[in-house]
């Protein structure tokens, strides 16, 4: 049986399409996907993401487990509330999950993971820890906790006026830092190309904030065009753009891992072992069509596939990601198939959009 968020109800009253995502019952949309993509654009949306975890990691180990744990180095973390994106990694380099790790203190770490992952990474950290760590860590998993991202040109203001105190709290932070009031975490990191905040805050206040947000015109936003929002912006899903099975050297997350100095996290002697033969580019589909994932790509270096597309709103194209070899590079040609038929498509810059604007 599919588990639900605190905010089900809510959803459910509002007529919204209910989906299984990562066995969860999650809204796709409410009505339009294509409105509310455009209305995040414009405007201000929330989603509940309540189905993604945030596990504290805590104890006077903590900043030391976490530099072996994580791909990208927590050491560069040293004023309260900021934050740094990362892969945890197998031993072979592939990627477990994707995460974002805020520090508060160096025996004091908040994580949020993927929710098709987290029960996995859960039990990946209590080993690792027990293996580095033995007692000077804990890793506390916080269902109790609900999460709702605000998002748009308008997002902050509209939680500043929905939540009071907030906008004390929050309005100095830059991006990818956070602020704690009480029991209200104010993230300033999304998922969609846009400014707003990731709201983390007891789960039994999850209706009342999403009403606040509500009263001050704050739309509600499915997972739908969470999805078509973070493509436009380049951001990568996990189980879609990267696994396992790859490493964040061939998924575009080059950029979030840190190999200076003599840091043995797990994965390094792995990446460092063997360049990569391929890389996750952007496709701008030039021909009438849609990209889906797992699309056959051809380039003049040979094959590749499509991991993430779809029909970008904020373009009125069609947008992927692709997997594509080493060689190929930005404004190459390529040609995709799709129904049988090679289509053209060029090889772009990420991201596709950035705060409103097309950026290819």
């Amino acid at each position: 049986m599919a588990k639900q968020t605190p905010l089900y109800p809510v959803h459910a009253a509002s007529g919204a399409k209910i989906v299984d995502f990562a066995g969860w019952d999650m809204p796709i949309h409410y009505g339009s996907q294509l409105e509310e993509h455009k209305t995040v654009r414009a405007d201000a949306g929330m989603f509940d993401v309540s189905h993604m975890l945030p596990i504290d990691v805590c104890g006077a180990g903590a900043q030391a487990f976490l530099s072996i744990l994580l791909a990208n180095n927590v050491a560069k973390l040293s004023e309260e509330g900021r934050a740094l994106y990362s892969c945890m990694l197998q031993e072979d380099g592939g990627v477990i999950d994707d995460l974002i790790v805020y520090f508060f203190a160096q025996d004091d770490y908040r994580i949020v993971v993927n929710a098709g992952t987290a029960d996995k990474d859960v039990a990946w950290m209590r080993e690792q820890a027990s293996k580095l760590h033995g007692g000077n860590v804990t890793i506390n998993p916080r269902r109790d906790l609900a999460i709702i991202a605000v998002q748009g040109p308008n997002a902050q203001a509209k939680v500043w006026a929905a939540l009071p105190g907030t906008e004390a709290a929050a309005s100095h932070l830059k991006y990818f830092q956070a602020a704690r009031m009480d029991e209200l975490m104010v993230c300033f990191t999304g998922y969609t190309g846009e400014a707003g905040y990731e709201l983390i805050f007891p789960a039994g206040r999850a209706i009342e904030v999403w009403n606040a947000l509500a009263a001050q015109g704050v739309a509600p936003i499915g997972l739908g065009a969470r999805d078509t929002l973070r493509l436009e912006a380049g951001m990568n899903l996990y189980g879609q753009d990267m696994d396992e099975s790859v490493g964040p050297l061939e998924s575009g997350l080059a950029w979030t891992v840190d190999f200076s100095g003599e840091r043995a996290f797990i994965g390094r002697a792995a990446l460092e072992a063997k360049a990569p033969a391929r890389q996750l580019v952007g496709l701008l589909l030039e021909d009438r069509g849609v990209l889906r994932s797992h699309t056959p790509v051809f380039t003049a270096h040979g094959e590749g596939e499509t991991t993430s597309g779809s029909f970008a709103p904020s373009m009125n194209a069609s947008i992927a990601f692709a997997r594509v070899p080493a060689g190929v590079e930005v404004g190459d040609k390529v040609e995709v198939e799709i129904r049988g038929k090679r289509l053209a498509a060029r090889v772009v810059k990420l991201p596709f959009v950035r705060r409103g604007k097309v950026l290819v």
